[in-house]
């Protein structure tokens, strides 16, 4: 399969301390990337780096469309932690979804909002609660409707840094289902403590503690 993104040499860090350091790394593309390593390995810099939302101290981050072509960046969906959102912003969840579809600076809809908006809500079981505010739900309402979030656009790349987080049980095990559902059309790269279920969706298995190592 043609590459989806690619790493070359890259050093990585905060304020310029690096924590990843000369990383060569290629995701093709319909990949599912498993990350695993301790707290502070740099699981979430190395995912962040690849998201370009943190730009490398050294070396090159590339991406690249499905005809093998290089392109500036790729339509993703991210679920961050939950200590990255900020619960104090006033949107509700429905707003929170429907913001995972925006684009522009004037913040335009596809014309199939409402059907993809829908299509996200009855898979995440999110309808008794999209008129709360953000700030007001349980941690496991709240990782749902951010996942309902990352899905919505429907992504090239969908990022999930420990989705398992505050989720019940039940949810957990449809979080499985989800995956392999998403994961026959889209590249997945997925950060999680919990590996059981989905080690066996993994074609690409990543170790990261300060440095990354690979296992097909």
């Amino acid at each position: 399969m043609p590459p989806i993104l690619k790493l070359s040499d890259v050093t990585a860090g905060y304020e310029r301390h690096p924590i990843l350091r000369h990383t060569d790394l290629t995701i093709e593309r319909g990949a599912f990337v498993t990350v695993t390593g301790p707290n502070g390995g740099g699981k979430t810099t190395l995912m962040r780096v690849m998201l370009g939302l943190l730009r490398p101290i050294s070396g090159k981050v590339e991406y690249f469309s499905a005809d093998g072509e290089r392109v500036r960046r790729l339509l993703t969906g991210y679920l961050p932690q939950k200590s990255g959102i900020d619960t104090r912003f006033p949107i509700t969840a429905a707003e929170a979804v429907r913001s995972g579809m925006m684009t522009g600076i004037f913040g335009r809809l596809p014309s199939d909002a409402r059907e993809r908006f829908e299509e996200v809500v009855e898979m995440t079981g999110i309808g008794s609660y999209l008129d709360h505010p953000v700030g007001a739900l349980s941690g496991g309402q709240l990782q749902r409707t951010l996942l309902a979030r990352a899905l919505v656009c429907r992504p090239e790349l969908l990022a999930l840094d420990e989705p398992l987080s505050y989720v019940d049980k039940e949810f957990e095990h449809r979080i499985y289902s989800l995956m392999e559902l998403v994961s026959r059309h889209t590249t997945v790269i997925l950060i999680s403590h919990e590996m059981t279920a989905f080690d066996r969706l993994a074609t690409l298995r990543l170790q990261v503690d300060r440095k990354v190592r690979i296992f097909t």
